[in-house]
């Protein structure tokens, strides 16, 4: 029973990672299907090599530069929320202790805790670090590990690089009439699996999740190849 017990995982960071892990595969996800898009379009406007290397590198580069700035700020706001919040924690432990106090024994009261239980807990963790029992039981916040912009914004951009190499890779390597089939193909199935993964960690349905991306992923492609074909007929 007892190697059982040590066997679980009871890592309270799991969770977040599983999230960071999500957000990656979404991140690649984006890249899979913009750069196609990008790629496919202009394969279908020109079978030249050239601007389709140029438009789809730029798509590249612009959507991981994006990807990570969208990130850095998004992480930024949660993290300035974050120390306001223990700023503000630890402003009134010093001013109000005892309501302090009631309130943390009120808040293992709710989590089925008798009053005598609930009011032992929190004088003992308060006893311990005040701060830091406040911060998990009323904001589920680790003052010594806050989210970090940086790392969000680099993990967003590689995620979306790596996302979108596939599409680019399918579209410079094979022949010119063999370019956008190829391109649909290696997409298609890279989204079947990332929306597996992707369902796998939500706990979801992974058929659903899979047809979800598939479809929405083929109408993307399908739209700005369409779109490309014209614009080849028209304009150029």
């Amino acid at each position: 029973m007892t190697d059982t017990i040590h066997d679980e995982p009871h890592d309270a960071k799991i969770g977040e990672k599983l999230n960071w892990l999500r957000a990656g595969v979404l991140g690649a996800n984006d890249g899979i299907v913009s750069v196609a898009a990008v790629a496919v379009g202009v394969a279908g406007a020109t079978t030249l090599l050239g601007p389709i290397v140029t438009a789809s590198t730029a798509a590249l580069v612009g959507g991981a530069i994006s990807m990570a700035l969208g990130e850095y700020v998004s992480v930024s706001s949660q993290r300035d929320t974050e120390k306001a919040l223990i700023e503000k924690e630890r402003r009134e432990l010093a001013e109000m202790p005892e309501e302090e106090l009631a309130e943390l024994t009120e808040l293992y009261r709710q989590r089925g805790l008798s009053d005598e239980t609930a009011h032992r807990v929190a004088v003992e963790l308060t006893e311990h670090d005040a701060l830091a029992a406040h911060l998990e039981v009323e904001l589920g916040i680790n003052q010594d590990d806050l989210t970090n912009p940086w790392h969000a914004a680099l993990s967003s951009a590689i995620a979306f690089t790596l996302g979108a190499l596939l599409p680019l890779l399918a579209i410079l390597l094979p022949p010119p009439e063999w370019r956008v089939p190829t391109t649909f193909v290696a997409v298609l199935v890279a989204l079947a699996v990332t929306g597996t993964v992707s369902a796998a960690l939500g706990g979801a349905g992974r058929v659903r999740a899979s047809l979800r991306l598939v479809i929405g992923g083929a109408l993307a492609l399908a739209v700005t190849w369409v779109i490309g074909v014209l614009l080849g007929t028209t304009v150029l």
